[in-house]
């Protein structure tokens, strides 16, 4: 049974959004930042979140959208020195095609990011292909 699209916009699903924290997010409100109430995972988007933008998206024809917002779902467990690290080899020229493979490999394995893993084998045999690698 395909699953149900979520109602767009999303703030206003009977659900309710949540923070990457679970904290409602109903809860963060100026008033809870004024008080110190708020953490730095209270201000950072759920993955739940961002797959519910991508059904909505691909609902919608979006489907480049989708993709990107499913990948980023899969992100949101990787610690922040981690993607910058990952977006560092990802540019021309920066990484060999072992640290490449190497790293859709620990994304697959360590933060079951299949898709961002896929992503990143491709982008290594195109860069493989086109001379873009570092020797």
């Amino acid at each position: 049974m395909p699953e149900e699209t979520p109602k767009y916009p999303l703030y206003d699903s009977p659900d309710g959004l949540r923070a990457f924290s679970g904290r409602p997010l109903a809860e963060i409100t100026d008033e809870a930042a004024r008080a110190g109430q708020l953490s730095m995972a209270d201000l950072r988007v759920s993955a739940e979140t961002l797959r519910a933008q991508a059904q909505v998206a691909r609902a919608a024809g979006y489907d480049g959208l989708a993709g990107n917002l499913a990948r980023a779902a899969e992100l949101t467990i990787v610690p922040n020195g981690e993607i910058l690290a990952m977006y560092a080899y990802l540019r021309p020229g920066r990484a060999t095609q072992e640290q490449l493979l190497n790293m859709a490999e620990a994304l697959e394995k360590q933060y079951h990011a299949v898709e961002c893993a896929r992503l990143v084998r491709e982008a290594a045999a195109v860069y493989q292909q086109r001379g873009l690698v570092r020797q």
